[in-house]
């Protein structure tokens, strides 16, 4: 294990009793990585910045061992609607959380850019580079936000890699990297490794890993999400599933987790857990036996 000390292994947790307690929840499942909300996922009301106590959270990830904090956008987002009001909310929404990020000396906001609610990709993409673009130029050069790669539902941006490959060459900032999903690619179309399966080679887009590969993106991939699905290949739904319970194969998910392009990325998981409170020690644990990291 201690030649693998380097990865990142670690869950979504509750924010519930503060930062603090966030981090011990984290090292709690055995993470030494995790991901938090900076308030409701569901939710546009946000506490004041300047009410957070971020350095009990610094000295207990230094007590425990949690070495990198990650934020996730709130679900309501959608930088791609013709709706003017729910379009200033999001903008807001991600300065915020953004401003947050650089406040908890975070690695990234992860975001689900929204849906383009059937109007078509080259329909919305200018729009959603330039308020990208606005976004970045509003907060903290320390902040960074990460684009979440989505399993295509309702017509959710980048379930296509290309258009996450797009984004990223029209922002042109270093401050603007992507999340890859487990499951959300596995829903959209994309083999985590190769199979023998004929019929899911006749459905893929794509493997995942030579996409990245193709397209350039190993450099800008800043988190992976390891959630198994619960609905079957290129299904298109979001739907996570605990780590080997669902319909992604055990050997393709250990394929995909130990590339070389993987490993050096933090590994989060935001399965709904064995006894139904979220991520828990099993499934951090699964992931690390995935990678070798208990042999």
């Amino acid at each position: 294990m201690s030649k693998n000390m380097r990865v990142q292994v670690g869950g979504h947790v509750s924010m519930s009793g503060g930062l603090a307690k966030a981090v011990e929840r984290a090292a709690e499942i055995g993470g030494n990585t995790t991901q938090i909300f900076s308030g409701s996922p569901r939710s546009w009301k946000r506490k004041d910045l300047s009410k957070w106590q971020p350095k009990k959270m610094f000295a207990k990830m230094e007590k425990l061992g949690v070495k990198s904090v990650f934020t996730h956008a709130l679900y309501l987002i959608n930088l791609a609607s013709d709706n003017e009001e729910l379009m200033e909310k999001s903008v807001r929404a991600l300065i915020y959380d953004l401003q947050f990020d650089s406040l908890v000396q975070g690695s990234g906001v992860v975001v689900h850019l929204g849906s383009h609610q059937g109007r078509g990709w080259e329909a919305v993409k200018e729009q959603l580079a330039e308020k990208i673009k606005y976004i970045l130029q509003q907060t903290p050069a320390d902040s960074q936000l990460l684009i979440e790669n989505s399993a295509g539902q309702r017509g959710k941006i980048a379930s296509d890699l290309a258009e996450i490959r797009w984004l990223l060459d029209e922002v042109d900032s270093p401050r603007l990297g992507w999340c890859l999903d487990t499951c959300h690619a596995f829903a959209a179309g994309y083999l985590l490794a190769p199979t023998k399966d004929k019929a899911w080679q006749q459905q893929a887009r794509g493997e995942v890993l030579k996409e990245i590969q193709e397209l350039n993106l190993a450099e800008t991939l800043k988190c992976i999400h390891v959630n198994d699905s619960k609905v079957k290949f290129n299904s298109g739904t979001d739907q996570h599933e605990n780590i080997g319970a669902g319909e992604i194969p055990e050997k393709m998910l250990k394929e995909f987790l130990q590339d070389k392009m993987i490993k050096s990325v933090p590994l989060i998981t935001e399965v709904p857990g064995f006894v139904g409170k979220g991520p828990d020690k099993e499934n951090v644990e699964k992931i690390k036996n995935f990678l070798f990291l208990n042999k």
